[in-house]
């Protein structure tokens, strides 16, 4: 068995292959045109257009972003191309974000969004004639080479970034194995400053434009507004937990979350929502500061996706939502994909509908993920 890493752009692994680079206006798929420039390699640049800029009165910021794509593009003598991606985005990403919220899961738009279109989509309308698709996600892979007795085989794995605070696995979770194959990740290796630095000093024009905050593709809009569009609003009873009573009103339960504390605007708090009642739209609270009942250490996932089809084993380390914090358990087999997580700590906001991501016992190697059913 040998690895291979391939933490950073190489000679090596290019040779003789079309690049596609999925440019989106940032600074860090910026500096990933940068690290093929100085290579001297020029490859064809796509930004997806996906945003909600046919409802003027959404804010979007695409129109900012697809400028300074178009702008870095030409720094480098690159081929800058806009693939509208806009209707497979809500057929499948916000139907999918949708039927979790309205069941009263916590689902993750974002993982889909890279499977689904950044992986996906982009594939069927253009990234098939590439041989590699790079991203300015903060990953690394590594080739890990399989001998056996009638042959030798390669095995690809998704690893984590140097960087913990902005490590993008988590999002990559639910790729799979052929899109992994095709993946590059120029800038994982570095950390963010590195990235910010890099991009000072070949004065790109977004060099300190800030990162993006909030969901994949939304630019500016709160995800509560996008949540409201597609489902209303359902008012519903807010009680306390432990003396059932009454406190106040909520406008929906898909706009809350197990474990949330911020922005409830409920009275006499600070409050934390530490249960759901879908069926009868009620949301249960609890009065103080982190409670009892919103710490879990033992939970179930199902559904589990392997990138590789290579599966974890009982030592383990995970996350259950995207912090630089990665949790030691042991993961017990519950056959059909399901596992039992056993956390080493308990976990605040542990909620039904989020991804759970599987590391190996160093946090390194990332197997996949599965969704929590608790």
């Amino acid at each position: 068995m040998k690895v291979c890493n391939f933490a950073a752009v190489n000679t090596s692994e290019l040779d003789n292959k079309r690049i596609a680079v999925l440019l989106s206006g940032g600074v860090d798929s910026s500096v990933v045109v940068y690290e093929f420039a100085r290579l001297g390699l020029h490859p064809d640049c796509f930004y997806i257009k996906i945003g909600p800029e046919q409802n003027a009165e959404w804010d979007c910021s695409s129109e900012e972003d697809l400028e300074m794509a178009t702008a870095v593009a030409h720094k480098y003598g690159c081929k800058l191309e806009v693939v509208d991606c806009h209707q497979e985005y809500w057929d499948q990403v916000t139907k999918y974000t949708m039927d979790k919220v309205k069941v009263g899961l916590t689902p993750n738009p974002d993982v889909m969004c890279n499977r689904l279109i950044k992986f996906g989509a982009f594939h069927e309308k253009c990234g098939h004639d590439y041989d590699l698709i790079a991203t300015g996600h903060y990953a690394t892979t590594e080739e890990e080479i399989v001998n056996s007795k009638s042959s030798n085989s390669k095995l690809k794995w998704l690893c984590t970034s140097p960087d913990p605070v902005k490590d993008q696995t988590d999002f990559l979770a639910q790729i799979y194995d052929w899109q992994l194959q095709r993946a590059i990740f120029p800038i994982g290796h570095y950390v963010k400053d590195e990235v910010r630095q890099i991009a000072e000093q070949e004065h790109l024009v977004n060099a300190r434009r800030k990162d993006s905050q909030g969901i994949c593709f939304l630019g500016k809009i709160d995800y509560t507004e996008y949540i409201k569009r597609y489902l209303g609003e359902m008012p519903g009873r807010v009680v306390e937990l432990e003396t059932g009573r009454i406190i106040g009103q909520h406008r929906g339960h898909w706009f809350y979350t197990i474990g949330q504390r911020k922005g409830l605007g409920f009275g006499g708090g600070p409050w934390f929502i530490v249960r759901k009642n879908v069926e009868e739209n009620v949301l249960y609270v609890s009065h103080g500061y982190d409670p009892e009942t919103a710490y879990k250490q033992d939970f179930p996932i199902h559904g589990f996706h392997s990138i590789n089809g290579v599966m974890p084993g009982e030592h383990i380390t995970f996350k259950i939502r995207h912090t630089p914090e990665f949790h030691p358990a042991t993961l017990e087999p519950a056959g059909n994909g399901r596992f039992v997580v056993h956390s080493a700590e308990r976990i605040h906001g542990v909620a039904p509908g989020q991804f759970c991501v599987i590391y190996d016992n160093r946090h390194h190697r990332c197997y996949g993920s599965g969704e929590i059913t608790v």
